[in-house]
């Protein structure tokens, strides 16, 4: 049984101050849920003091991006070992508005995957087409490149450490939502994809779903067999909805 992991990435928003209330707010809710993995991915300005907060807690923290490189003249980066000084237990590699705003291909999208590994971080690797690609029937095929690319190099042994995250790209953020069994469909071949590439390993990798998910849909997205949790935007701002899609329907206290 894979352990669900639901993970809020807040983008581009929050100040320190915020992020604490959020916390604040937060922990109390989630409180009884000890049988999933939750994750809040901030903005770099507030890791030190969210990590800091939540230490002792159930809640982990994660980064939204990193470079594979340890040190150098890169500005603006942040390297893997400076994430974990900040004990990063995650950071979201291959974002669709990565990919698709800053040029990242998969085969950058591997390095940081296996530097984060190389530092002991699970790396959340997303995946995911666009509207176009869907309606051109190309899901599959543009899909499976980006899995066979950003996985590049990860050793079977340590594939386990990996989260997959498939977003539709054509859903994030426009209210649009894959149906359940949709979704189900997607995570079914991206586990097929890992089975290919990794054998028995890929039973216990776990796939969110990162979709416009909302305290709405949670559940009957929950209960499909192939996904494993979700990696929430917009819906993950507020705490009383980011917990509601924590303590989805299914999970035990």
């Amino acid at each position: 049984m894979r352990r669900p992991i639901l993970a809020a990435n807040w983008k581009m928003q929050k100040t320190n101050a915020e992020a604490l209330a959020f916390a604040d707010t937060l922990l109390p809710l989630v409180a009884e849920a000890s049988d999933v993995d939750i994750v809040i991915a901030p903005p770099f300005t507030c890791l030190a003091k969210l990590s800091a907060r939540l230490q002792g807690s159930p809640i982990q923290p994660a980064a939204q991006n990193v470079n594979p490189e340890a040190s150098g003249a890169f500005t603006g980066e942040v390297a893997p070992g400076m994430l974990v000084e900040l004990a990063c237990a995650y950071t979201i590699v291959g974002h669709s508005e990565r990919r698709s705003l800053y040029g990242e291909g998969d085969d950058f999208i591997s390095r940081k995957a296996l530097a984060l590994l190389a530092h002991g971080i699970r790396p959340i690797v997303c995946v995911g087409e666009t509207l176009e690609e869907r309606e051109a029937e190309h899901t599959e095929a543009v899909v499976g490149a980006q899995l066979e690319g950003s996985l590049a190099g990860i050793d079977p042994a340590d594939v386990s450490q990996v989260v997959i995250a498939y977003e539709p790209v054509w859903a994030i953020g426009t209210g649009r939502t894959a149906t359940p069994e949709t979704a189900q469909d997607a995570h079914a071949f991206i586990r097929s994809c890992l089975r290919d590439g990794f054998g028995n390993a890929a039973e216990s990798i776990r796939i969110q779903y990162g979709g416009s998910v909302k305290p709405e849909n949670v559940d009957s997205l929950m209960s499909q067999a192939d996904i494993d949790g979700a990696l929430v935007g917009g819906a993950s701002l507020e705490a009383a909805s980011f917990a509601r899609i924590v303590n989805f329907e299914g999970v035990e206290g």
